[in-house]
């Protein structure tokens, strides 16, 4: 199915039913009070997080929702019934905007989170309610108020443990195809990963990491560049990163000088990435001897540990799941 962690809606909540004008008409009682009843409220339009959607596809093909009216007064002081809620499934980890103003409505993070999307109008008003001592016969009531309505903007943010950040052609497909049951697109091409891939990777016996292969980084991204950009909020909601980095002689770009363009570019989008716990690990390592030398000049400039894998070979990967699970677990 096509990822979408973008869409823009309009939700309408009802109107309020109006009041009535009526008077008691009784055998026997002559001169009858007035008794139209309220108008029900308008019914509310709500979203809520539900765990069955992974994407905003299917909330992006409708673009009004709209909750039903109330119902109008009835005579015997009877209130018009209230209008259904309508209520919006959208994916966990959904950021409710108001587009109009920009300001954020609510993040709903986790099962169950809803939020008041637009309220419905109050109902109106019978008769009943004008009758007093001075006004004893009034022929008076009050429309029910129009519902709310609002333009919204709604964008995904991923629920990752573990995500892998890293140049195009780094590696990162073919990481998470090697670690757990996900088959992301494979190509000797930058950006085969057009929407992030989620998967679960089992660590020892009993244990397991959900693992996000984020589309490629380059040069620019948190200005716009590339595609990666348009990802780079799923990286917010990772607990850990792995900065994948590509030592092959092959390599498009220097290790070291990769390693600092991804620090770079998740620092300028959110100073709060740059403190996230995050390993290093140098992908296609074990390929091809030339190998070796660039991952030592990798491991000088970085200064802290470096992991060595080679996906294709299936080596380190035991490794890098079990440091991973350890910095999960503290953070």
């Amino acid at each position: 199915m096509e990822f979408r962690d973008e869409a823009t809606i309009e939700v309408v909540a009802g109107k309020g039913g109006d009041g009535l004008v009526s008077f008691r008409r009784e055998k026997y009682v002559p001169r009858g009070g007035p008794d139209g009843g309220d108008g029900g409220h308008g019914g509310d339009v709500l979203l809520a997080a539900s765990g069955e959607l992974s994407s905003l596809l299917r909330v992006a093909r409708t673009l009004r929702y709209s909750a039903p009216a109330g119902r109008p007064g009835g005579p015997r002081n009877r209130s018009g019934a209230r209008g259904a809620e309508r209520v919006v499934p959208v994916p966990i980890g959904t950021l409710v905007l108001d587009e109009e103003r920009g300001n954020l409505l609510a993040d709903l993070a986790a099962e169950g989170d809803r939020v008041l999307a637009a309220r419905g109008g109050r109902g109106g008003r019978g008769n009943a309610r004008f009758a007093g001592p001075v006004r004893q016969v009034p022929r008076v009531a009050t429309r029910g108020a129009e519902g709310e309505r609002r333009r919204l903007r709604l964008e995904l943010k991923l629920f990752a443990e573990v995500g892998l950040v890293g140049l195009p052609n780094a590696g990162k497909s073919t990481f998470l195809s090697r670690v757990t049951a996900a088959t992301p697109k494979i190509a000797d091409y930058p950006f085969t990963t057009l929407a992030p891939q989620v998967g679960i990777a089992a660590v020892g016996d009993y244990d397991t990491l959900v693992i996000a292969d984020l589309p490629g980084l380059i040069g620019g991204a948190s200005e716009g560049s590339g595609l990666g950009h348009r990802f780079l909020r799923h990286v917010e909601r990772c607990r850990v990163l792995l900065q994948l980095v590509d030592v092959s002689p092959g390599a498009d770009c220097d290790p070291l000088q990769a390693w600092r363009t991804l620090g770079e570019e998740l620092e300028r989008y959110s100073p709060a990435l740059a403190v996230k716990p995050r390993l290093v690990v140098a992908t296609k390592h074990f390929e091809d001897p030339a190998s070796g030398p660039r991952l030592e000049a990798l491991r000088r400039g970085v200064g802290e540990e470096v992991v060595p894998i080679s996906s294709v070979m299936g080596r380190g990967l035991g490794e890098v799941l079990e440091r991973a699970r350890q910095l999960v677990r503290r953070a």
